[in-house]
């Protein structure tokens, strides 16, 4: 027969269940708790789907017109235009590609997130390179010679890989074209400016000289081709391809590779087979050709 105490009560004998506290209320896991307050929306985080770096230097102006004019707006790509620039002269080329963009357009002056529909441009005196996804500019050297668009579109290809894609445009001598090399390495996607259509041919006619250009084309055709690659970047889907390489279908990547190698005095044989029948495909697609014989 339980004892009653002196006060007439019976104390409680039931214990709090583990793990909870009689004084202090429950709280669900961090990761099970409502967050209050507004959420960041998808569009704020979103990177671009290409990263399109574009070197340009005399007689640049108007193909980098042509160019930003023909590109939709909401085209998901960030561009960086790169030129050889007078460092004597103020840059007015915001105000100008203002005129055929509606692209924001930034000219660079501290380390700068990559944004989509977005071109950024390269201030004199300085040289410019992306790392883990920023934009970074420091001082040119006055010791090193003027390669601002091969120091750029290197490291773009080191940043972006597959994403990357290198432009060469109007200009004299031949910078730009070991940063292609880098670009094309990686996977990346190379667009040359026609010779004919260049005002100066001096750096289109290196880059093409190279053997790495995936198209050559006038500016204003550009936008085509890197719209459709943005969409499918693999090339056997730039055209609806069959889903088997056209090169191995017509069984002739033996004779490309050997021509390669008479031509340009590169062995393709080192490579991959599969690497070499996707470029080729690619260039297959975006030259629209409908059969690898053409």
């Amino acid at each position: 027969m339980a004892k009653t105490p002196k006060h007439g009560r019976i104390k409680a004998t039931t214990k709090p269940k583990p793990g909870r506290n009689r004084t202090t209320p429950f709280r669900p896991p961090q990761n099970q708790r409502r967050i209050e307050g507004p959420q960041t929306q998808p569009d704020q985080v979103r990177s671009p789907t290409l990263v399109v770096g574009v070197g340009a230097s005399a007689g640049g102006l108007e193909a980098l017109e042509q160019f930003f004019k023909s590109m939709p707006p909401d085209n998901g790509m960030a561009f960086i235009v790169i030129q050889h620039l007078s460092p004597d002269f103020k840059s007015l080329m915001n105000e100008l590609l203002a005129r055929h963009t509606n692209m924001k357009i930034v000219s660079v002056t501290h380390p700068t997130e990559l944004e989509p529909n977005t071109v950024y441009l390269l201030p004199p005196r300085k040289e410019m390179v992306c790392v883990t996804g920023k934009l970074r500019v420091h001082d040119r050297p006055a010791d090193k010679p003027l390669t601002p668009i091969n120091v750029f579109l290197r490291s773009l290809a080191r940043d972006w890989k597959e994403k990357s894609v290198g432009v060469i445009l109007s200009g004299t001598g031949s910078d730009g074209t070991s940063g292609l090399m880098d670009i094309h390495e990686v996977g990346g996607l190379v667009l040359v400016q026609s010779e004919e259509t260049a005002k100066f041919d001096g750096m289109p006619r290196s880059a093409i000289d190279s053997g790495l250009a995936d198209a050559i084309l006038a500016p204003g055709e550009m936008a085509k081709t890197l719209l459709a690659y943005a969409k499918n970047p693999r090339a056997e889907n730039l055209e609806n391809l069959p889903t088997r390489s056209l090169a191995q279908q017509a069984g002739g990547l033996p004779a490309v590779i050997e021509r390669l190698r008479e031509v340009y005095g590169i062995d393709f044989n080192y490579y991959k087979p599969a690497t070499i029948s996707r470029r080729i495909d690619r260039r297959i697609s975006i030259m629209h050709s409908g059969s690898f014989a053409e």
